[in-house]
C-alpha cells in the first residue's frame, strides 16, 4: 500500500498502511494506543468502545476495511468486512454510511480495490476534519445570537469533541468556538453508564482550558430549572428527517428539561449523521448494551449479582424540543422536513 501523508486526530493516527486508536477504554487514567490491522478487530474496537463518537467510528469502519481488503484484495473479503464492520453498533448512521461509501468506491474501481478503499477512508476523515471546523463556527454563531452578554454556562452530555470525531468535535466543538469568542463555563454530566462525561468529556475540557464542573446526570433538570445554564448543547448520533435526534441516552430527559426552562437546545453534528430514509426518530434502532456496563464499574459490583437491567444506550429527542440542529451546512432552527432537508 503507497505511503500518503499522516491524518491524525487526537484519537486516530493513519499513515496509509497502518491504523492506531486512543483506547479510550482507558481514559483518563492511561492514554493507550492500539494498533487495528482489519474488519475484525476494528469491529470489536468499536463495539467494545475503544474507539467511539458517531464521526469516529465511521473514519475508523472505512480504515479497517480498507486494511481488509489491502490483506485480501477481493470483493468477496470486501463484502464480509463491510457486513461485520456495519454490523458492530447499530444507532449511529456515520457507521453505515462509512463502511457504503468505502464499499462503492472499492466496487467502482474493480482493478484497485485497495487503493480506491483507501482513497475513500482519507476522503471520509478530511471532509470530517472540515465538517467539525465548519459546524463549530455555525453553532457558536447560532448561539451568540440569543445568549446575554458576559460570562456563560453551557452543559453538555457524554462527550462529543476531539475524541469522537476528526478536529474539535461536534457539540463541544461548538462550545469551544464559542469558547474562543467569550468566557464560557461548562458543566458537563456524567453519562451513564461508561461515564463518558465524567471520563472523557473532563479531560478534554481540562486540555482545552475551559472551566468545568462535573454533575451526575440525575441533577441536571434541576440545575436547569434553576437558571444554572444558559444553554445545553450534545452531539447527535443519528437524526431522522423530521428531525428528530437519537443521542446518547439522558439527553432526552435533558431537553424536556431545557424546553421547561426556556433554555435553548442545540444538537451538532456532521450531516452524515442525517437520515433522510428515516421519516421519524421511532424509526431508529437503539442498541440494548449489556446488563453488567450497569451492574459494575471499574470491577466492582454495584448491585445484587444477576440483577436485571435495561442499558439503552441512546434514547429520541423529538425535533419540537430542539432550538438548533447544527452541521457543517447551517444551524436549522427551527427543525422542521424543510430545515433539516437544507443542513443535510
Amino acid at each position: 500500500m503507497a505511503t500518503t501523508p499522516r491524518l491524525d486526530s487526537p484519537a486516530l493516527r493513519w499513515d496509509g498502511r497502518a491504523l492506531q486508536v486512543l483506547d479510550q477504554t482507558l481514559l483518563p487514567a492511561r492514554e493507550t494506543w492500539i494498533e487495528l490491522s482489519g474488519a475484525a478487530d476494528t469491529a470489536d474496537a468499536i463495539r467494545r468502545l475503544a474507539v467511539r463518537g458517531a464521526p469516529l467510528i465511521g473514519i475508523a469502519a472505512a480504515y479497517g476495511l480498507a486494511l481488509e481488503v489491502a490483506r485480501m484484495p477481493t470483493v468477496e473479503a470486501l463484502e464480509r468486512g463491510a457486513a461485520r464492520l456495519a454490523g458492530a453498533r447499530p444507532t449511529a448512521r456515520n457507521l453505515a454510511w462509512a463502511v457504503e461509501r468505502v464499499v462503492a468506491a472499492a466496487l467502482a474501481a474493480p482493478d484497485d480495490l485497495a487503493g480506491a478503499a483507501r482513497a475513500a477512508a482519507e476522503a471520509i476523515q478530511r471532509e470530517d476534519e472540515a465538517a467539525s471546523a465548519a459546524l463549530a463556527r455555525h453553532g457558536a454563531g447560532a448561539l451568540e445570537a440569543v445568549l446575554p452578554p458576559g460570562p456563560v454556562t453551557v452543559m453538555t452530555h457524554c462527550n462529543s469533541g476531539a475524541l469522537a470525531a476528526s478536529g474539535r468535535g461536534t457539540g463541544l466543538g461548538v462550545i469551544a468556538a464559542l469558547a474562543d469568542r467569550r468566557e464560557v463555563r461548562v458543566l458537563a454530566c456524567e453519562a451513564r453508564p461508561l461515564l463518558q462525561g465524567a471520563r472523557l468529556t473532563v479531560w478534554e475540557l481540562g486540555r482545552l482550558g475551559i472551566e468545568h464542573q462535573l454533575l451526575v446526570d440525575a441533577a441536571a433538570p434541576g440545575l436547569l430549572r434553576t437558571g444554572a445554564a444558559h444553554a445545553v448543547v450534545t452531539g447527535f448520533d443519528r437524526v431522522a428527517a423530521n428531525g428528530d435526534v437519537a443521542n446518547k441516552v439522558g439527553t432526552y430527559g435533558l431537553a424536556l428539561a431545557a424546553g421547561a426552562a426556556g433554555v435553548p437546545f442545540v444538537a451538532a453534528g456532521p450531516s452524515s449523521s442525517i437520515d433522510l430514509r428515516l421519516p421519524s426518530g421511532d424509526g431508529i434502532e437503539i442498541e440494548e448494551r449489556d446488563a453488567d456496563e450497569v451492574r459494575a464499574a471499574a470491577g466492582a459490583l454495584l448491585t445484587v449479582e444477576g440483577t436485571p437491567c435495561r442499558n439503552p444506550a441512546f434514547d429520541v429527542t423529538p425535533a419540537e424540543l430542539v432550538w438548533a440542529l447544527v452541521t457543517e451546512h447551517g444551524a436549522a432552527s427551527p427543525v422542521t422536513a424543510d430545515s433539516v432537508a437544507r443542513v443535510a
